[in-house]
């Protein structure tokens, strides 16, 4: 007869090969009360029910994967893993196999995102705060986000332009009930409160983008078309623009001719003046 495998702890030891100093190795078992989370953690929110289920996973086959994590002050930060870490403790571990890294601040919180990211955890809104605090706190430009993350400058752009959606779109953003798609579609719209009548319909009646989109021309004021042909914009006035509006993360408008012109920036928030401020009086 055949004895049944214990689960806790046996996912680790079964990849590392045996016989060699625990020195060599770069993993350890880390007791889990010396672990704190990371503070720059983009996802906020961790689904009880799929932590139940990862629990359950580790109590038959262990941690397969172990954690990321440095050392801190008062024991250990995670770097990355949090959702094992939590799920370990649920399943009654008292240690967790774990991978010691040095990182700097920068460093742990593009690990934490970029693991999150491929796992597709985030949700829109944790995704737009977390590229936003690498430019704010961090000092990063949007296109070294990008290139940190993997993606397009261009998405990385379009998603901090969420954060300047009105509170109740944002709420069921990050309930999941309005996807992003969905969420950009209403970026144009002037009037907050007629945007949030769009996204709870959306909601309510499931309509697609395109639906959302047709819903926001609908209320878009028809241009006067003229015969004239329109004189085009100066390309340095363009990507000044564009480069005002990635470094600020808010749309910026330049107003040029005769050899002057205006610069406007727009904003939804006391939170987002601030910020412009900030980076206006830099040193």
């Amino acid at each position: 007869m055949t004895s049944r495998r214990g689960g806790l702890g046996r996912g680790l030891s079964a990849l590392i090969p045996t016989g060699e100093p625990a020195s060599v190795s770069p993993y350890r078992e880390i007791p889990i009360n010396q672990i704190r989370p990371n503070p720059a953690q983009p996802r906020s929110h961790h689904d009880e029910e799929t932590l139940r289920g990862l629990a359950r996973s580790i109590i038959e086959v262990g941690v397969l994967q172990p954690v990321v994590v440095q050392e801190s002050d008062d024991g250990y930060t995670l770097i990355s893993g949090e959702r094992r870490w939590r799920a370990a403790q649920l399943a009654g571990l008292q240690s967790i196999p774990a991978m010691l890294r040095q990182a700097d601040e920068t460093g742990a919180l593009t690990q934490a995102l970029i693991e999150n990211l491929q796992r597709e955890d985030l949700t829109p809104l944790e995704e737009a705060s977390a590229y936003r605090d690498l430019i704010d706190q961090h000092g990063l430009t949007q296109q070294e986000v990008a290139h940190r993350v993997g993606k397009g400058r261009a998405t990385v752009a379009n998603s901090i332009r969420l954060l300047r959606l009105p509170p109740p779109i944002l709420e069921l953003l990050e309930t999941r009930q309005l996807t992003a798609g969905h969420a950009r579609a209403l970026l144009s719209v002037s009037d907050p409160k007629y945007a949030a009548h769009i996204a709870k319909r959306a909601v309510a009646e499931g309509w697609t983008v395109r639906q959302v989109e047709e819903a926001v021309n609908a209320r878009a004021p028809r241009k006067r078309t003229s015969r004239a042909t329109k004189t085009p914009r100066p390309a340095q006035i363009v990507e000044l623009e564009t480069r005002l509006t990635d470094q600020l993360g808010l749309p910026v408008a330049i107003s040029y001719g005769n050899q002057k012109g205006s610069v406007k920036v727009g904003f939804n928030s006391i939170d987002d003046l601030q910020r412009v401020f900030a980076k206006l009086i830099a040193p």
